[in-house]
């Protein structure tokens, strides 16, 4: 009777331990993921925007050059990073068609 007892308990524990791993484990994967990246945009996007800002005002004390270089220079490289991003979009998804 103690063998049935140890087999019962042993089938229930692959069952939950199986199920664990195909539930649980990648949901803790995923919701690392998130956190983490929410966690590196929250540092990344104001180090970019203090980055423009400086980059910004340096170009403003070349001779020579002035704001208008300053704008030029930084709007070349969003209009830039722009079209790079266009090129990557993928084909639109129209439920009209």
């Amino acid at each position: 009777m103690s063998d049935w007892a140890s087999q019962t308990a042993d089938g229930i524990e692959k069952v939950v331990v199986l199920v664990r791993d195909r539930t649980v484990v990648p949901a803790q994967k995923v919701s690392r993921a998130i956190v983490y990246g929410l966690l590196a945009a929250a540092f990344l996007v104001p180090a970019l925007i203090l980055v423009a800002i400086l980059v910004f005002r340096v170009l403003t004390y070349i001779p020579g050059g002035g704001a208008w270089l300053a704008y030029l220079i930084l709007g070349g490289i969003c209009v830039l990073a722009g079209a790079l991003c266009w090129t990557g979009r993928g084909p639109r998804l129209d439920s009209r068609d």
